[in-house]
């Protein structure tokens, strides 16, 4: 059963890219360990919403954020330690992207960086986070080989477990199966599952099945606009709330 504690409240949320429009006035609260689905076509805001609550949209030239987005009750455009909120905030890409360092300073990088330099901490820090990441086992021999030389499934679990070692409240997932294979995929959601009882988890995705395997709640987001959000068992249903959700799952359009 989901917390019903809002972790991540979202109000009135509008971006656009200098003069179009990306995201045009969402709301909703995202709930304390729970996994939230957002699926729609492309071009519909769901990776821009993810750039918009971690805050890595203040690279982005020319986007313009209006509305609020509160992390914990904080919002997020006030907070006065920027790199606070983006530990608190895990994020994986739709494509590893692994920095060019051994498997273990690939985990111990973002430890370091927050001060950490005992070598047995940052041990325990590794094992656990590649643990998670169901990557351990593969790698435990050869930490110290190049994480860019694993297969593109295992670094896309390097990259869980780099985001794991900050030990963020929020996971922040864009379409990370993209690029790996079914196998690989299955293993990841079975991770997923486990950590769902330590954050929050976010999980964009282009595959709606994934979505209702995975998730408690799917959020819909088509041209910007929520369309709808709610209990996989009705977003999944024959019956959605909105004809276009029934529309696009169904492959309807999209």
């Amino acid at each position: 059963m989901v917390n019903l504690t809002k972790k991540i409240e979202i109000k009135d949320l509008h971006v656009r890219y200098g003069h179009k429009a990306a995201i045009n006035g969402i709301s909703f609260d995202i709930y304390q360990n729970e996994i939230i689905g957002v699926i729609g076509p492309a071009q519909s805001g769901k990776t821009t919403l993810l750039r918009v609550i971690n805050r890595t949209i203040d690279f982005t030239v020319g986007a313009h954020v209006q509305g609020v987005v509160k992390v914990d009750g904080e919002d997020i455009r006030q907070v006065k330690n920027i790199y606070e909120l983006r530990r608190k905030i895990g994020m994986v890409a739709p494509l590893p992207v692994g920095l060019p360092l051994s498997i273990y300073d690939n985990v111990a990088f973002a430890p370091r960086m927050a001060g950490v330099r005992r070598k047995k901490q940052l041990d325990e820090v590794v094992e656990r986070c590649l643990t998670q990441a169901a990557l351990w086992d593969e790698v435990k021999d050869r930490l110290n080989s190049l994480g860019t030389k694993l297969s593109g499934g295992q670094q896309q679990r390097l990259t869980i477990a780099r985001a794991l070692s900050h030990e963020p409240q929020i996971l922040c997932l864009d379409e990370f199966s993209i690029a790996i294979d079914p196998v690989t995929t299955m293993r990841i959601e079975e991770v997923l599952k486990t950590l769902r009882s330590q954050m929050t988890i976010i999980l964009v995705t282009n595959l709606v099945q994934q979505a209702r395997r995975l998730a408690d709640r799917t959020a819909f987001l088509f041209n910007g606009e929520l369309i709808e959000i709610d209990k996989n068992a009705i977003i999944f249903s024959d019956n959605p709330a909105n004809r276009k959700t029934y529309e696009y799952i169904n492959g309807i359009f999209g």
